[in-house]
């Protein structure tokens, strides 16, 4: 967990933001396509990550956690991809009957556990499957800003996501 001062939080989802599900014209995978280096997770869809989100991503000023169902993997995998150092990873809770209640009822089964993991401290979350829903639970619920901010899985993280998060976290 993490207290209230310091940074932002960025929460950054993997699947859909980071690799997006749609080609990226225009971006030179890191690796050919072929047989993937050891450690690459043999995934074929990391070849659709920007390298040049990373740097990106760094120059925030915030500091990204994972918040993806890739947990440590996201350090092992993508972070080498994307010329990032090693990042805070979410561990998520064991399912319970609280998340079944909260996505029966069309909460995000990551909504509660960021919130709790922020702690009162001003986040960013990037992921594609935010929804109104979400961003009226968060504001109910946490005591700093927040901004949720839902990616186009098929486009994945764009240059316009990005200046739309540095110009929230430049308003804190």
């Amino acid at each position: 967990m993490t207290g209230t001062g310091g940074l932002p939080l960025l929460f950054l989802d993997v699947d859909g933001p980071l690799i997006p599900f749609g080609p990226r014209p225009g971006v030179r995978p890191v690796y050919p396509a072929g047989p993937h280096p050891t450690g690459t997770g043999g995934n074929p869809l990391l070849d659709r990550i920007d390298p040049a989100l990373g740097p990106r991503l760094a120059a925030l000023a915030c500091e990204p956690v994972w918040a993806t169902t890739w947990e440590d993997e996201a350090n092992t995998v993508l972070a080498p991809r994307l010329g990032l150092p090693e990042l805070p990873v979410v561990t998520w809770p064991a399912p319970s009957a609280e998340e079944e209640r909260d996505v029966r009822a069309g909460l995000h089964w990551k909504t509660r556990p960021l919130v709790d993991w922020a702690a009162g401290r001003a986040f960013a979350w990037v992921d594609d499957e935010i929804t109104e829903r979400d961003g009226r639970w968060v504001a109910a619920h946490h005591d700093g800003p927040a901004l949720l901010h839902r990616v186009d899985p098929g486009l994945g993280l764009t240059e316009s996501d990005l200046r739309l998060i540095d110009g929230w976290l430049r308003t804190l």
